[in-house]
């Protein structure tokens, strides 16, 4: 048998470890998802970056239906909750994953002033709008795009809101791209402008599982939020106006502690909101990327760390979740199994003077950046 040349052999080994294998490479794949009950076609995104982590996103609500990410094990694990199938999303109350909008958050009896004059939004909680009305940006098809970006696989989502949509003024087109980086972060960049002067406050509304295994609650989760104050909130969960300092309160993440510490003391704004549901406002200057959060699970090793420009952020333990969400795997989502933090201005702006502008004229353009970036201790 004839030998190789050595230096054909050096080439060849050379070749072979600089030729990326299968894991190494960061892909987007679509596939069909499902149909809506009018014929229309619902497609599933999966982003796969360089390191095996996974982004499942649907055109349906911009949705991301799973999230896989490492413990410190190695282990991949889903650690966001959601359904099966478009069925659960069809019927979904808990915004399960979603980009949620016009308005994040509430709009008090769904008045909403804009410079002088008062527009009557839809009311779909008590007397008052939740997450952009009956028909939000959680429950429009989105299109869809697979877009270059040298930070890992990425997709951008496009809705265009009518005027009169959910009884909002102006035209909105709103762009929503997901990157998963190959630091395991999923990065969310929203672009939107509008042909009339409205508002415009979205945000995004995974529910977060560290655990990777929903049927454990996140009460043991450690959570920090870099933010002196809060927003603090009336009897139907309506920001009153002021804003309240955290300090000597079991409202004070300043320095990381167990979500379930304080979350039963006989405390006004905990009774309120059931455990944790309101908007910290955080330290920085708005419009800058910064850190605005960190949860941390000792059990998987997983650390989620949230950075924002946003000028608040909305910590909420899962209080409405009572078992009737059948979740994947047939698993009944109880009470407190997952926590959100959706960056975002605060609830209700349009009503209090004084906060920052959720407004949006013709020729500007809205811009937010919020990342999810996960590793582990």
């Amino acid at each position: 048998m004839a030998r190789i040349p050595w230096i054909f052999m050096i080439l060849l080994l050379v070749f072979q470890s600089c030729t990326p294998t299968k894991k190494d490479i960061a892909v987007t794949s679509k596939s069909e998802y499902a149909k809506l009950p009018d014929g229309r076609e619902v497609y599933q995104y999966t982003l796969t970056n360089s390191r095996g982590s996974t982004a499942k996103i649907i055109t349906f609500g911009a949705i991301v239906t799973s999230l896989t990410m490492p413990d410190r094990s190695g282990k991949m694990e889903d650690i966001v909750l959601g359904y099966d199938s478009l069925k659960g999303y069809l019927t979904d109350k808990s915004y399960f994953g979603a980009i949620v909008g016009r308005c994040a958050n509430r709009i008090g009896k769904g008045r909403l002033p804009i410079e002088g004059k008062v527009y009557q939004v839809t009311i779909n909680v008590g007397n008052n709008q939740l997450h952009g009305g009956k028909v939000g940006f959680n429950s429009v098809l989105w299109d869809a795009k697979v877009v270059s970006d040298s930070a890992g696989p990425s997709l951008e989502l496009t809705y265009v809101s009518r005027d009169g949509e959910e009884g909002y003024p102006g035209t909105v087109t709103l762009s929503v791209t997901y990157t998963l980086t190959d630091k395991n972060e999923l990065r969310i960049v929203y672009r939107g402008s509008t042909d009339a002067t409205t508002v415009l406050n979205p945000s995004h509304h995974s529910y977060f599982n560290l655990m990777g295994s929903p049927v454990n609650t996140i009460l043991d989760h450690e959570v920090q939020i870099d933010a002196d104050s809060l927003t603090p909130v009336d009897e139907d969960l309506i920001p009153t106006g002021k804003i309240m300092a955290v300090e000597s309160t079991p409202m004070d993440f300043r320095k990381p502690i167990p979500v379930g510490a304080r979350i039963n003391e006989k405390y006004e704004q905990l009774i309120r909101g059931r455990g944790y549901d309101h908007n910290w406002v955080l330290r920085g200057p708005a419009g800058t990327l910064r850190e605005a959060a960190i949860v941390y699970e000792r059990k998987s090793g997983r650390v989620l760390t949230v950075l924002t420009d946003q000028p608040g952020i909305q910590f909420y333990t899962g209080n409405f979740l009572d078992g009737s969400a059948k979740g994947k795997g047939g698993i009944a989502y109880q009470y407190r199994t997952g926590l959100c933090l959706e960056a975002q201005h605060y609830p209700d702006s349009p009503n209090n003077p004084g906060w920052p502008s959720i407004v949006l004229h013709p020729g500007e353009v809205y811009h937010q950046t919020t990342v999810y970036q996960f590793s582990t201790r």
